[in-house]
C-alpha cells in the first residue's frame, strides 16, 4: 500500500484567463503572464488539490476552505494555497487590457463617499500597495456599507476580515520584477491607470 495522495474528480482546476497572455502589454508583459499565470497560480492549484485530498476540506468551494482554515496554525498549509488560488483568480479579474479611465457611476459614488474623487482612491491603492512590505496584496473591499482600501501580507484577504472584496493588485515580486525589477511603484502607476477593471469592482458592489 503506497502513501501517495490521488486527487479526485471534484479537484479544483486553473480558471481561465479572461483575455490572451499577451493582451495587458506593455505594463504587463506576456513574458511575466506565462509564469506568474501558468506557474504560480497553477502552482497554487496543484497544490491544494495534494493537500486536501482525502481531507474535511476535499471538495468544498476555495472561499469556504479558506473561512475554515484561516487563523489555524495546523492548517497554514491549506489556507495559504486556497487563498493564494483565490486572490489570483480573482486579481486577473481585477485587470483588464483596456482598464483604467472612470469608474462606472454607483461605484464612483461610494468612491467619491469615502476617498473624495477617482484620482484619491487611487493615490491610497498605491499607497497601500507600496507600504506592504514583502509579499501581500492591496485591496478595495466594501465594510459595511464604506469602501476600505487594506493591505495583506502573504495569502491573506480581506474574506477572513468580514468584507467583501471588489479588487486586487498583486504586489508578490513574481506579479511584476520580470518587467520592472525592483521599481514597485512603477508597476503600481501602469496597473492604476491603464489596467485597472472599475467595471469588475462596479459588479463585485452590486452583488
Amino acid at each position: 500500500m503506497n502513501n501517495i495522495k490521488t486527487v479526485s474528480a471534484s479537484a479544483h482546476v486553473l480558471s481561465a484567463l479572461p483575455y490572451a497572455d499577451s493582451a495587458l502589454a506593455p505594463a504587463i508583459s506576456e513574458k511575466t503572464i506565462g509564469f506568474h499565470y501558468g506557474k504560480h497560480h497553477k502552482g497554487y492549484i496543484d497544490n491544494l488539490n495534494k493537500l486536501a485530498a482525502g481531507t474535511e476540506y476535499e471538495g468544498l468551494k476555495l472561499e469556504e476552505i479558506i473561512t475554515a482554515t484561516a487563523g489555524k496554525a495546523d492548517k497554514a498549509a491549506i489556507f495559504n494555497n486556497a487563498s493564494q488560488a483565490w486572490n489570483h483568480a480573482f486579481y486577473w479579474r481585477s485587470l483588464a487590457p483596456k482598464g483604467g479611465g472612470e469608474a462606472p457611476a454607483a461605484l464612483l459614488g461610494k468612491i467619491k463617499a469615502a476617498f473624495g474623487t477617482l484620482q484619491d482612491c487611487k493615490t491610497e491603492l498605491a499607497a497601500a500597495a507600496t507600504a506592504q512590505f514583502g509579499s501581500g496584496w492591496a485591496w478595495l473591499a466594501l465594510d459595511g456599507g464604506k469602501l476600505k482600501v487594506v493591505k495583506t501580507g502573504n495569502a491573506g484577504s480581506p474574506l477572513t476580515m468580514g468584507m467583501k472584496p471588489l479588487l486586487t493588485i498583486d504586489v508578490w515580486e513574481h506579479a511584476y520584477y520580470l518587467d520592472y525589477q525592483n521599481r514597485r511603484a512603477d508597476y503600481l502607476s501602469a496597473v492604476l491607470d491603464k489596467l485597472i477593471d472599475w467595471e469588475f469592482a462596479a459588479e463585485n458592489l452590486g452583488r
